[in-house]
């Protein structure tokens, strides 16, 4: 069949080439230092895209890397995006065996891993049934020179022009309950997204963007960094995140947005160097990943910081829910409406009806940014899109205006003698203490209740409580059933790759059971 021209109207490998004409000289990417301009970014993405063609590669074939955020990984994305092929972004925060399994389910034709990283991948590596063909990043690797492709019993993919629905990046889910699983994004996808971002979160071509979110996560890439490369932004690479650097980088670079999840901006705030620090150019930032605590929103208030809290999740690409800027004040705690071209629904958890006006239940999400489904899992991606709808899992409560704001993961939701109790919200009273720095609850057996709260606690630098104090806290603030059964003081909680709780641990260690590798510490 022929290609119509439509069929390739939103891919993404033309937004360098778009950028390469208008403003070849701009600065694209200023990584540590070392700036790469826009002609150069897309000489080195089209140069790359035509070696892959000629070593073999076709439509689909999945090159994943092990790598931090980096230049030489945006040029292979680029080139991926002119190629038809797929990045799929792996985790170096894995250990060797979660590495490996991630790469056997991904079968990728191509590894690329990073030199700081080789002792990791090859651990991984030689964990698999079948060898997998390997290069480095970059000038000096594999845009010297680029290996055939990988093929295990597969034959060579079709090469042709790129289509809409061509995928274009397969990320690991965060995995904080069980094994994670490869979500498929489009070219399609990646462009609505931005689009719908652009419209609330708007960038321009005077922009700095400072990324910090590591590039193996969605929101490395769908975030502002896509947007910002569209649009002919400068984005300042990062690759992990320290409180004191980004005061400093947001200083000398004149950062003008960032995107961050709550305990970024908790670190930041808390630095020495904050009160001090010249914010003149932080015009905005946007907060993802768990609800800001209204008192720490204010604290950047005072500073002048316009702060857009969003809600999304992978599968969404991840953009569903914004608060503007204008409602940050009045509507604390909420995640805010959909972002333009995403519909979003309420339905009953336990009958799956889609419910009016201001209710409780599931949040529902439909829009062309939604996924194309997980990798090779067809059960899993029906039951994700079953209804025509993605099912979050997540339960949210939305007012009589629009307004929605996320309560808790339906699977976090415990039972304490017939009554429902959301961990968000015993949370959200335990974080009001002054003592309290962090605090995550999770429901654990009890004889009589059916289920109690179990809170692991992290006490604020210089303060000094006790269990007994925080209960007595929680029961001015809390109904009876929602106090913690009891309370469990850490020097850190068990976090994933993008800093979420990783419940299912807690819910291991309150169980009594083993935890090998556990982050706490007591």
């Amino acid at each position: 069949m022929t290609a119509r021209p439509e069929d390739g109207l939103h891919t993404l490998g033309r937004w360098t080439s778009d950028r390469a004409s208008s403003t070849p000289g701009r600065v694209a990417i200023d990584d540590r230092g070392v700036t790469l301009a826009y002609r150069d970014l897309d000489r080195r993405a089209a140069a790359l895209a035509a070696a892959f063609r000629a070593a073999g590669y076709g439509i689909g074939d999945r090159v994943a890397t092990v790598t931090g955020n980096s230049a030489d990984h945006v040029v292979l994305f680029f080139a991926c995006a002119k190629a038809g092929l797929v990045l799929v972004p792996l985790s170096w925060r894995l250990s060797p065996p979660e590495l490996a399994d991630q790469l056997e389910h991904a079968d990728p034709a191509l590894v690329l891993v990073e030199h700081e990283f080789d002792a990791l991948a090859a651990a991984a590596l030689a964990r698999l049934p079948e060898a997998a063909r390997t290069a480095p990043l970059g000038p000096a690797g594999v845009e010297a020179h680029v290996p055939p492709p990988t093929r295990r019993g597969a034959q060579a993919l079709e090469q042709r022009e790129v289509h809409d629905a061509d995928a274009l990046l397969m990320v690991f889910t965060s995995g904080t309950e069980g094994r994670s699983k490869a979500a498929v994004l489009t070219h399609a996808n990646c462009f609505w997204t931005n689009l719908s971002l652009s419209r609330t979160a708007e960038l321009n071509s005077n922009d700095v963007v400072l990324s910090v979110l590591p590039q193996f996560h969605v929101g490395g890439w769908n975030i502002q960094p896509l947007l910002a490369w569209w649009t002919g932004a400068t984005v300042v690479l990062e690759r992990s995140f320290d409180a004191g650097r980004v005061l400093q980088l947001i200083t000398e670079r004149r950062v003008t947005t960032l995107m961050g999840v709550p305990t970024h901006y908790l670190m930041l705030a808390e630095h020495p160097d904050f009160a001090a620090a010249d914010l003149s150019s932080l015009s905005h930032a946007i907060v993802g990943g768990a609800s800001m605590p209204a008192a720490l929103l204010r604290v950047w208030h005072r500073r002048g910081v316009a702060l857009s809290q969003g809600y999304g999740l992978t599968e969404a690409s991840p953009n569903v829910l914004c608060l503007p800027n204008e409602d940050a004040a009045s509507m604390l705690g909420y995640a805010g409406k959909p972002y333009p071209h995403v519909d979003v629904a309420v339905a009953d958890p336990a009958t799956g009806r889609l419910l009016e006006g201001a209710a409780t239940g599931e949040l529902r999400v439909c829009g062309p940014g939604v996924f194309a489904g997980y990798f090779r899992d067809p059960q899993a991606t029906a039951a994700a899109l079953a209804g025509g709808w993605l099912h979050t899992g997540d339960l949210v409560e939305r007012n009589a205006d629009g307004f929605i704001r996320v309560v808790d993961r339906l699977k976090d939701i415990y039972i304490s003698g017939g009554e429902n109790v959301a961990p968000a919200q015993v949370e959200a009273v335990l974080l009001e203490h002054p003592a309290v720095a962090e605090a995550a609850v999770v429901g654990e057996p009890h004889e009589r209740w059916g289920e109690t709260g179990a809170a692991y606690v992290v006490v604020r630098h210089g303060r000094v409580t006790d269990e007994e104090e925080l209960l007595e806290h929680c029961g001015q603030h809390l109904a009876r059933f929602k106090v913690p059964g009891r309370i469990e003081f850490v020097s850190r909680l068990p976090r994933t790759a993008l800093n979420k709780v990783a419940r299912s641990r807690l819910r291991q260690r309150a169980a009594g059971q083993a935890l090998e590798g556990s982050e706490v510490r007591t």
